[in-house]
């Protein structure tokens, strides 16, 4: 077998937008992903039980179906609904539902890390509900479980490739064209690859930079991820 990557490497432009599309998808759903996983974290540890409750079986019902099935349920649910978007949108949608669930438990666990004690100290110097979930819960949650978000929003990335099922235009679709049309299909996924690995690293070196800001401690420690 002769491996001939000119033909698949001179289709670059198409790998480059789908790379660049993977990333947009990744970081606009990581953002959304976040702040519905804190909210939930922060319902679930509330003191009204049908928030809790709700919140519970959000995170329940998406971390035990597929990733692809919770596609479709979007792609298909909001298409019966008479909501014709387009992939992009549908597939940002999946992709935040899901991660969100994911951060949720994450942050939950953040937050079940902090001390009582803290808490109360915090309430003690006058401080209101609001600045104790800031200052006191919310930013030393994070912090604790940061490295466990950012493999999370990796995986996050990963995933993205599945939205290919609903003809987003991303890395793994613009992949799929590619073998269709030279059949160099071993050759295609080996770039593919490639770039994926490339984004995986690009990605964990943003996290890095972000915690290392955000997180002086923690970048002192050299354990930003």
């Amino acid at each position: 077998m002769e491996l001939d990557f000119t033909t698949v490497l001179s289709r670059w432009p198409m790998l480059r937008d789908g790379a660049l599309l993977t990333l947009e998808l990744a970081l606009i759903a990581t953002t959304i992903g976040f702040a519905i996983g804190v909210a939930c974290a922060v319902g679930r540890r509330g003191s009204v039980r049908w928030i809790a409750a709700a919140c519970g079986f959000y995170v329940e019902a998406v971390r035990n179906t597929p990733f692809l099935v919770q596609i479709f349920l979007v792609y298909f649910g909001l298409s019966s609904l008479g909501l014709s978007l387009p992939a992009f949108t549908v597939a940002l949608v999946a992709l935040s539902i899901n991660v969100g669930a994911y951060a949720t438990e994450i942050m939950r666990a953040g937050f079940d890390a902090i001390p009582r004690g803290q808490i109360e100290a915090g309430e003690c110097l006058g401080l209101s509900r609001l600045q104790v979930y800031w200052h006191v819960i919310l930013l030393p949650a994070v912090e604790r479980v940061y490295p466990s978000l950012t493999s999370q929003f990796v995986l996050l990335m990963l995933a993205s490739s599945v939205t290919s099922q609903i003809s987003t235009e991303e890395l793994t679709a613009a992949a799929n064209f590619i073998q269709s049309d030279t059949y160099r299909a071993f050759e295609t996924y080996i770039v593919v690859a490639v770039f994926y690995v490339a984004l995986s690293l690009l990605m964990r070196a943003g996290f890095w930079a972000l915690g290392g800001a955000v997180f002086p401690r923690r970048r002192r420690l050299g354990t930003v991820i």
